[in-house]
């Protein structure tokens, strides 16, 4: 993917943020191919870069793995391009806009060519990982297809981490018998992101079914006494089946990230 980057003397020193980059900065000036005053203006904005009122931070990648992803609601086109674009410049990892609009996506774009829109969970993938390296294989496992913009929030976040994805959609457990015919693939998997709203039963099924780590989304789908996915977030919290980490009502994205974290540490 083309990715745009401005040249200007602000940013021709500024190094990638992972260690391998690091390291190789400092043996440049170890072994005196660079100077002192090279590296310090290469690292002057390490910790994090002021744009306007937003402070971008570019050390995060190297503290975490995961670089610092810009939320788009509240946000004016042109911060969101802003802080799109400064990312793309430093990080060697993926770059995500969450919850974006197509506006918003429209303004990314302007500074990041190769920049990809998921209209239906408004998320922009501003650069995806390019080593190549493939972190390790996660099944998103959907309820319904009302829940089908957070998992395709997790799906797409995870792919763009370099995990292969594989989709199991529509297997509620009103049809229980739809999902049992997907064990095979569950167990395939090295982790898996359950998504559901309503009663939030589905991930407390899979968790009982497979050994995988388990990660659990609630979804703000349902009717009143969902209470915009209260209901089925405590019902995962609450689960008979050990083992589930459940994180936000309709935090795909998180759950995405969560899966990377869990997955890295095997490779």
């Amino acid at each position: 993917m083309g990715i745009y980057l401005p040249r200007s003397p602000k940013y021709t020193m500024a190094p990638s943020l992972d260690e391998r980059s690091l390291a190789q900065l400092l043996r440049g000036v170890a072994d005196g191919e660079r100077t002192v005053d090279d590296a310090v203006a290469a690292l002057r904005e390490l910790p994090y870069e002021a744009i306007g009122g937003a402070r971008i931070d570019h050390h995060r990648e190297l503290r975490t793995g995961q670089t610092e992803a810009v939320y788009g609601p509240g946000k004016t086109t042109e911060e969101v391009r802003a802080a799109a674009a400064a990312l793309v410049r430093r990080a060697t990892g993926p770059v995500f806009v969450t919850r974006a609009t197509a506006e918003q996506f429209d303004a990314v774009r302007g500074a990041v060519p190769g920049a990809d829109y998921h209209q239906r969970s408004g998320l922009i993938v501003a650069k995806p990982a390019s080593n190549g390296q493939l972190v390790g294989t996660v099944a998103v496992v959907s309820a319904g297809t009302s829940d089908q913009s957070v998992a395709e929030e997790a799906s797409v976040t995870a792919s763009a981490l370099g995990m292969v994805v594989d989709p199991i959609e529509d297997v509620g457990v009103a049809g229980l018998h739809r999902l049992l015919e997907h064990r095979d693939r569950i167990d395939a998997a090295d982790c898996v992101i359950v998504v559901a709203g309503m009663e939030g039963a589905l991930p407390s099924v899979v968790a009982g079914l497979t050994s995988r780590p388990v990660i659990a989304v609630p979804t703000s789908i349902g009717y009143g006494a969902s209470f915009q996915g209260l209901a089925a977030l405590l019902a995962m919290l609450s689960s008979c089946a050990p083992g589930i980490s459940v994180v936000n009502i309709d935090n795909g994205f998180g759950a995405a990230l969560a899966a990377h974290r869990i997955l890295k540490t095997r490779t």
